[in-house]
């Protein structure tokens, strides 16, 4: 799920003759620990409730290293039923004028991309489908 929604998102760039993100490790490693957390804590925010941001989580891990520094982006989406696949995310946050201006913006580089099949409770109703979270960054030289 999480490679075919990248390839989307790429698609959209390429689309738009905007260079193709590249796959980070660092950033999918946030990514998947903001979808854990917020599946597991039953909130669906940028900001989690312990208050850390989507900088402060990059910033946690090696992304940032030999840069001065960084820029980045987020974009969070949940579906159910048949809108839970990266096809049906992918559209609709292309469809959210603020969230296809981070999809698109030309100042972003790489990206890591997370999605586990779980919905919290507080968007899903107890529904089946998934949750997904999109890091956008660049090392500022």
């Amino acid at each position: 799920m999480s490679a075919a929604t990248l390839c989307l998102v790429n698609r959209e760039r390429a689309a738009r003759h905007l260079h193709l993100l590249h796959a980070n490790p660092d950033l999918a490693h946030v990514a998947a620990a903001k979808v854990s957390s917020m599946v597991r804590g039953n909130y669906f925010a940028d900001v989690g409730p312990s208050g850390r941001t989507p900088l402060s989580l990059v910033l946690a891990t090696r992304y940032p290293l030999g840069a001065p520094g960084v820029a980045i982006g987020q974009n969070l989406a949940w579906g159910t039923g048949p809108c839970a696949t990266p096809e049906h995310i992918v559209t609709a946050l292309m469809e959210s004028p603020p969230h296809r201006e981070v999809m698109l913006s030309s100042e972003y580089r790489d990206a890591g991309v997370a999605a586990t099949p779980a919905v919290p409770t507080v968007v899903g109703f107890g529904q089946a489908g998934a949750t997904y979270a999109i890091e956008f960054g660049v090392r500022i030289h």
